[in-house]
């Protein structure tokens, strides 16, 4: 049976941005760690050893396979920043177009600094894809 590596955890988030190498890397997961807060009203929490997710979801494909998984997220990977917001929202795309400086996985975004993107825009892609998985699975 497939174990899912990227659970829940009780790491810290705030001993992992710690971790980060650079400097400007380092202040920009705090600025994100503030902006997913404020706009998820979740706590951040690990998932994995690199991911800091807020809020969750349960899911379950026709195949079988189930797992958990976080609302929205953020890694501050040494490359870029991923940001992980769920891939079949209506509104990406449209809101891709005003974000900023971006480039696009099938989950992801990755940026690579908070000063390229427009903040609000991200708090409405945060919003819009929670409300999206929100309506495609129960929550609790």
């Amino acid at each position: 049976m497939y174990e899912l590596k990227t659970k829940e955890n009780d790491e810290s988030v705030l001993a992992f941005i710690e971790t980060v190498e650079k400097p400007k890397k380092r202040e920009d997961a705090y600025r994100l760690l503030d902006i997913f807060i404020e706009t998820t009203g979740h706590e951040a929490k690990m998932w994995g050893s690199s991911i800091i997710g807020f809020g969750s979801y349960h899911y379950k494909y026709a195949s079988g396979h189930e797992g958990d998984a976080p609302l929205v997220g953020f890694s501050p990977r040494k490359a870029k920043i991923s940001l992980y917001f769920s891939p079949g929202e209506t509104r990406r795309e449209e809101l891709l177009k005003k974000f900023g400086k971006h480039t696009t996985g099938k989950a992801c975004v990755y940026i690579n600094n908070v000063e390229d993107i427009n903040e609000e825009v991200l708090k409405e892609l945060i919003r819009a894809s929670i409300n999206h998985l929100q309506s495609l699975y129960s929550n609790e």
